[in-house]
């Protein structure tokens, strides 16, 4: 026992990020000069696009407890409690659609989403609340046990009496993102700050320069000496400055001269790095650029393989680690090898009409979906069992499937049948005496010919 309790201790602490010195290093100020976190992050377009796509797609998918039935079927598990706070209500307080898009959207903005698990006294779950990721702290104890830190004060919520509390991991729902220690996940916004940056960055330009009545900036050159350089430098902005004063007449006095320093967007490449940044940004939380509004190398014979590839390779593995988090820290031990969390991802795989139809087509002629298993999935009422509509049927009069091989069998009996009762009336047709009573013997012996054949 010490020699595993030794070896507990000395795992590394949880490498959290989003607080002390670790947190100025990846959060903070960009080579681009501007300071990124994860609120001046959403006010970029791109990324407050990505950042609402992801989340309300994961928060719109339906969400079902299974349970494993004894012939390798499921059912889901409507009688179980946990079934209500994953499908409908979490807690009193919010749906289940509102719970899963505010953890998914921390889990793309800090990498890390939490929620405080509430269980009665059987150890069953009865209420989900979101925790903030900025106050969560993971850490272990003196005997390398990990727990959370969540502190309930801070800058945004100062009414708050600063209060720290220490939570055992069965009362946290802890999904991380992407991460180097497998327990806490880095923030995709401060692991790219630098490319983000430069979206703020190129954004401001543009409205500093539209701001300014879409001119450069300048010099105005005087040949003598200024005696208030700063009057004259407000007195030039108030009247020309701005996007209200832009093309008014400048009158000089005095020999001055206007000169402008400044370049134009034209020459700074403007529109195209502002494009550059939004595909960018939509590589960092690997989203179709059609999907945030650039469609410019998006068209309707690749826009589909698009949509299916953002759910497969993007979509697919948030699913996942939601599905195993639920399923590792909501289910008691003792069920977890009887119940399973499902994310339903066909609805957002469907095709268009004609390929579900052919779709379909194929697959009820091949007995491996019902009618019924058809309007399942297009959102139709159940046939009822006792009118055909649980029944599996094949191609060839569209027999039920059990039937099948014993219409098989009774054909190939029929057809043996057939070539005896063919073969008898051929050995009567030759036998018989020709009608003048010649020709008995060559009759027997053209008969055994025919019949050799035959056999």
């Amino acid at each position: 026992m010490g020699i595993f309790s030794g070896l507990f201790k000395s795992r590394d602490k949880p490498q959290n990020r989003t607080s002390g010195s670790g947190y100025s290093f990846f959060f903070g100020g960009s080579t681009a000069g501007k300071n990124v976190n994860e609120r001046s992050a959403m006010q970029m377009t791109a990324v407050y696009s990505c950042v609402r796509i992801l989340a309300e797609a994961v928060a719109g998918l339906p969400l079902h407890l299974y349970r494993y039935k004894e012939d390798g079927g499921k059912e889901k598990a409507l009688d179980h409690p946990l079934y209500n706070l994953l499908h409908d209500e979490p807690n009193p307080e919010m749906s289940s659609f509102v719970f899963r898009e505010t953890l998914m959207t921390h889990l793309l903005l800090w990498g890390n989403a939490y929620a405080q698990i509430i269980r009665n006294g059987k150890g069953e779950v009865i209420a989900l609340y979101p925790l903030m990721p900025n106050r969560m702290v993971v850490d272990r104890d003196t005997k390398g046990r990990l727990y959370y830190q969540y502190t309930t004060s801070t800058e945004d919520a100062p009414t708050m009496k600063g209060v720290t509390v220490n939570l055992p991991p069965s009362d946290v729902l802890h999904i991380p993102g992407l991460g180097f220690d497998g327990l806490v996940g880095y923030s995709p916004i401060a692991m790219a700050k630098n490319a983000i940056g430069m979206a703020i960055a190129c954004e401001e330009y543009g409205a500093k320069f539209f701001a300014n009545g879409a001119a450069p900036g300048g010099v105005l050159e005087h040949p003598g000496t200024i005696k208030d350089p700063q009057r004259v430098r407000e007195s030039w902005q108030s009247t020309f400055g701005g996007s209200g004063n832009s093309n008014k007449i400048a009158v000089l006095e005095e020999g001055m001269k206007y000169t402008p320093i400044g370049i134009s967007p034209e020459q700074a490449q403007f529109l195209e790095t502002r494009k550059f940044q939004v595909n960018e940004i939509a590589r960092i939380f690997r989203v179709p650029p059609h999907m945030v509004g650039d469609l410019e190398k998006s068209s309707f014979s690749n826009i589909e393989q698009q949509s299916l590839e953002f759910v497969k390779y993007t979509l697919d593995p948030w699913v996942i680690r939601w599905e195993q988090t639920i399923h590792r820290s909501l289910l008691l031990p003792d069920e977890k090898s009887q119940y399973f969390v499902k994310f339903n991802l066909e609805g957002l795989l469907r095709g268009d009409y004609q390929s579900r139809m052919n779709g379909y087509a194929i697959g009820r002629q091949n007995g491996w979906m019902s009618a019924n298993d058809i309007r399942e999935l297009e959102n139709l009422d159940r046939i009822p069992a006792e009118e055909g509509g649980d029944l599996y049927l094949i191609n060839g009069n569209m027999l039920p499937l059990k039937d099948a091989g014993a219409f098989a069998n009774t054909e190939s009996i029929d057809d043996g049948k057939e070539e005896n009762a063919d073969e008898e009336v051929l050995e009567v047709e030759e036998s018989s005496p020709d009608r003048d009573g010649s020709g008995g013997t060559d009759a027997v012996s053209e008969r055994h010919h025919r019949r050799g054949k035959l056999v």
